[in-house]
């Protein structure tokens, strides 16, 4: 939540955006309104504004205060601007510029390894846009717009994903044209340096995904094991505040050897998995007996094989997807962390990291 909005002072005045921002929106861009009213505008245009902030900032949390921040504004300004759309998206641009700057600190201090919060769904559409859309939201993209300076992630953000024009970047970042068309060049080269290309198409992936949590349900560790690759990777972001053996497994028997391991204690939990597309990736949802939220798995395929899973534990990252199991409390009902480490003791030192 934006410090305007948290202190319940007085909302901005027409044409200001608030300590911080540094650049008013252009007066050309205010007017009176007619036809709609600017509550049915505002949610007309919530999906696209959520999806902008989703995407600079990695937080459904943070990105929902930022689309709630805009509303407030837009409410209070006297005058109905020209266009909703650029006004709006301006104003959740500089809103999410601010708590990123602030957020990259926190993340700098965070326990191990740090992922996005998961996204079930992404609530814009846009047919002429859906490969943007679909690739820019996956956990590797958002991992890789992390490696970017705030800036570079919001102009690539609104120029590569929404494809808006500099003149509306620029009011949005506060730079000049030629300044955001530097600032586009430099993040997509980053992006293109970092970015792997995935092979398979999505009814493959989903069949793969299928196929390796079928696995786990009936504790096929030989059919499961077939479908990683030797280099695969297992990585985990608890934040700190849950269970944890390692931050990261390397190599298929080790890989294998964990998950095993954990198909035992699951079934200790007498949980449920929910396979379910996050971020647009192949994943699921694992839920204790009661129903309560215990962890998120996002895979990576490539080639036909898992490259890597993504486990997320933060329970801090996992409550908008439903109550939250306390995983401290079960470790210590059911020996997770023990378990785990009993049947790793004589794995190869070099296949964990973070431990």
């Amino acid at each position: 939540m934006s410090e305007g909005r948290a202190a319940g002072g007085p909302l901005r005045p027409e044409g200001e955006l608030g300590p911080g921002i540094g650049v008013p929106l252009p007066a050309a861009v205010l007017h009176e309104g007619a036809g709609v009213t600017r509550a049915e505008e505002f949610e007309e245009l919530r999906p696209l504004l959520f999806s902008i902030a989703y995407r600079i900032l990695g937080s459904v949390g943070e990105a929902e205060d930022a689309v709630q921040e805009a509303w407030l504004r837009y409410a209070a300004v006297s005058v109905r601007p020209d266009s909703a759309r650029s006004y709006l998206s301006t104003v959740v641009t500089r809103v999410s510029l601010d708590v990123l700057r602030s957020a990259r600190v926190r993340r700098e201090a965070y326990v191990g390894p740090w992922f996005p919060e998961p996204l079930l769904t992404d609530p814009y559409e846009d047919p002429e846009r859906s490969a943007e859309l679909s690739d820019s939201v996956s956990l590797a993209a958002l991992l890789l717009l992390e490696r970017l300076s705030p800036l570079e992630r919001a102009v690539f953000v609104l120029r590569e994903v929404f494809a808006f024009g500099f003149p509306d970047i620029a009011s949005a970042v506060g730079r000049s044209e030629p300044a955001c068309r530097q600032l586009a060049v430099r993040a997509r080269r980053h992006m293109e340096a970092g970015r792997t290309r995935f092979e398979a198409d999505r009814g493959e992936r989903a069949e793969l995904a299928r196929r390796f949590f079928a696995a786990f349900r009936t504790g096929d560790l030989d059919g499961l094991t077939e479908l990683l690759s030797a280099d695969v990777a297992l990585i985990g972001d608890s934040g700190g505040k849950a269970p944890r053996v390692a931050s990261e497994f390397l190599g298929q028997e080790t890989v294998a050897r964990v998950i095993g391991g954990l198909v035992e204690l699951f079934g200790k939990l007498e949980g449920s998995l929910e396979v379910h597309e996050l971020n647009g990736e192949p994943g699921a949802i694992f839920r204790d007996g009661d129903g309560r939220v215990l962890t998120t798995w996002t895979l990576d395929i490539v080639d036909g094989r898992v490259r890597t899973i993504r486990s997320l534990s933060n329970p801090d990252k996992l409550a908008h997807l439903g109550p939250v199991a306390d995983t401290r409390a079960l470790d210590r009902e059911a020996g997770i962390a023990d378990g785990l480490t009993a049947r790793l003791d004589d794995a190869d030192p070099g296949s964990r990291a973070g431990t």
